[in-house]
Parts: C-alpha cells; structure tokens; sequence
C-alpha cells in the first residue's frame, strides 16, 4: 500500500504545482485576444451529429469484423464531406 500512497501524494503535489498558481490568478486587466463566439444551435447540432453518426455506423456495420473500407465510406466520408462543404459555403465573401 506504501506504493500507491507514494503515487497519490505526487499526484497531489504536481497537480498543486501546475493547477493552483493558475487558480490563484488574478484576471488580466486588458483583452489579450480575440475570444470565440459562442457556437450557434446549427453549428452545435451539427457537431453532435458528426460525432453520433459515425459511432451509430460503427455499431450497425462493425468495421471490426472486417468491414473497414464501407465504415469508411458509409460513416466517414459524409461526415467529413460535410465539414468541407460548410467550410467552403463559410468562405468570406469577396
């Protein structure tokens, strides 16, 4: 039990080094950044989608059986098809 007691207080001990000086922080005065803007609903819906999809494609064709080519083409290629086209649709406009 020494062992795991001696892991657990390193733990501690790096977590306290890296987490609690940023904790104790104060704020800075001026913006450094530019902050992102909050997502709208399609973009959130749109990435709930893209995760989903493909792990209900996953489940229903189980590319771990040896069906990786149509996995790949059934449940990832829509998805990133997808992305590109709103990727290009959200060029700025010249």
């Amino acid at each position: 039990m020494t062992g795991v007691s001696e892991i657990l207080v390193l733990i501690l001990l790096i977590s306290g080094i890296l987490i609690l000086p940023r904790m104790l922080k104060p704020p800075p005065a001026g913006k450094a950044g530019k902050k992102m803007g909050r997502l709208s609903q399609k973009k959130r819906s749109a990435i709930v989608i893209s995760i989903v999809f493909p792990v209900a494609c996953a489940l229903v064709i189980k590319p771990w059986e040896g069906h990786v080519l149509m996995f790949g083409a059934v449940g990832l290629v829509p998805v990133a098809l997808g992305w590109a086209f709103y990727w290009i649709l959200s060029a700025p406009k010249k």
